[in-house]
């Protein structure tokens, strides 16, 4: 029986955000969340070569607030912003609500778990040495600012006969610390021999506490909340 916990899970509301803010009950729980997987889906698919890292979905009512993190605006935007359009059009067609879309940027690209998963996945169907991938994947993450990160990757590595798997590290990952900042994302990676899995940890330095705010009190003393 495995003790694993999900670095994103195990941090939400401490410093994670949920990727989905909406409250819903019954059955429209349920179709508001078949819908935002599906919407997920679409535009993932729809942005492939864009390097869309996540989805931020915000309902209110009679209208759909959508952010896309991604490291490459231009081609996600497209000239005079026709891709952005297109995928508007769809999203509104898909939920029958107006969407509010916007896209941020993500300024290092190298360090974002999900785009060095996608990154890994991709050299490997090229047939370039998983070794090779991973090594090149971690030292560009600390050239960006990453303090730490962890690569694994499991299944027929290099066409062997028996699938097993390779963790490489470097830096400190400290999976246990809720202050931590780590990503965390999955990828796989179809290859002749198989499907392989990525699987990347990224540790961004320690979340620190909101300093308190001090309120005067009547009496000219400053108390903090």
């Amino acid at each position: 029986m495995g003790r694993k916990v999900h670095p994103i899970g195990f941090r939400l509301g401490i410093n994670k955000p949920w990727l989905g803010r909406w409250y819903a009950e019954g059955k429209e729980y349920t179709e508001q969340l078949h819908q935002d997987m599906k919407l997920r889906e679409m535009v993932m698919k729809d942005t492939e070569r864009a390097g869309v890292s996540s989805v931020e979905i915000e309902r209110y009512p009679g209208k759909v607030k959508v952010t896309l993190q991604t490291a490459k605006p231009g081609i996600l935007i497209g000239r005079k912003g026709e891709n952005v359009k297109e995928i508007r059009q769809k999203l509104e067609a898909l939920t029958g609500k107006k969407i509010d879309l916007e896209v941020k940027e993500i300024k290092a690209a190298d360090a974002d778990a999900f785009l060095v998963a996608q990154n890994i996945a991709s050299q490997l169907e090229r047939r370039i040495s998983y070794r090779r991938a991973m090594k090149r994947a971690i030292q560009q993450a600390l050239r960006q600012g990453a303090e730490g990160i962890k690569v694994t990757v499991g299944g027929r590595l290099s066409g062997a006969e028996m699938a097993r798997s390779v963790t490489l590290r470097e830096g400190r990952v400290p999976l246990q610390t809720l202050r931590a900042n780590i990503e965390f994302s999955r990828a796989t990676a179809s290859t002749t021999f198989g499907q392989i899995g990525i699987k990347v940890w990224v540790y961004k330095g320690i979340v620190m506490d909101q300093p308190e705010e001090k309120v005067e009190s009547t009496e000219g003393v400053y108390i903090s909340e």
